[in-house]
């Protein structure tokens, strides 16, 4: 998935960008379909065209903007796991369910601190904050996380994108991550899916020998 570039949202009106902008992570956070949403890029592109002389974007406006929509998205995601449970996300899901499978794992691996970390990998960032709710994660607990991920997540990508625009070294480290997230998002699942299909191969029962 690539990255937009500035020019791509510098032919729209500010407030556009902005309504844009903040619908995606709203929806990448909370809406089950919103794991195919390019989050990372647009935070990153959007601070980038905000640091133009001839813009119009608010840095403060998309950054206080970007917290409080990816926070609101977790917030509907969470509700939505606790109300109707795993069984329906899996339902809605469909095809996507894999991904269900692998953000469980996620969370239960590194426990809270998965709702942060989320944040920075694509598939995760939609499902994490359903599974939280879908295991009754301690309100309190979650509201926390959740407000430490959305800040460190979309105000922080669209300060690094403002920043970027006059320090070309940073630009290009950040274009490198992600690069690399991209990839890795793309890969990991590939290579869980061989590892499984060697497992399955080896624990099949063996034709008994004459």
């Amino acid at each position: 998935m690539g990255l937009p570039s500035a020019a791509d949202l510098a032919g729209l009106p500010a407030g556009a960008v902005y309504a844009v902008l903040f619908g995606l992570l709203f929806v990448e956070s909370g809406v089950l379909l919103g794991f195919l949403l390019p989050g990372d890029s647009i935070l990153f592109a959007a601070g980038l065209l905000a640091a133009e002389p001839s813009s119009d974007l608010s840095l403060a406006v998309l950054a206080v903007g970007s917290f409080v929509a990816a926070a609101a998205g977790n917030l509907v995601g969470y509700g939505t796991g606790r109300r109707f449970g795993r069984p329906w996300l899996l339902r809605r899901t469909g095809r996507a369910a894999r991904h269900v499978q692998r953000a469980e794992q996620f969370y239960e691996r590194y426990g809270w601190l998965a709702v942060v970390a989320a944040r920075f990998v694509p598939w995760a960032r939609t499902f994490t904050p359903v599974l939280a709710g879908v295991a009754s994660m301690a309100w309190p607990r979650f509201l926390a996380v959740t407000l430490t991920g959305a800040a460190l997540w979309g105000a922080g990508l669209v300060t690094l994108g403002y920043a970027a625009h006059g320090i070309p070294w940073l630009r290009t480290v950040a274009y490198g991550v992600a690069a690399v997230a991209v990839a890795a998002s793309v890969l990991t699942p590939l290579v869980g899916w061989l590892v499984r299909g060697r497992r399955e191969r080896g624990q099949s029962p063996r034709s008994a020998r004459p």
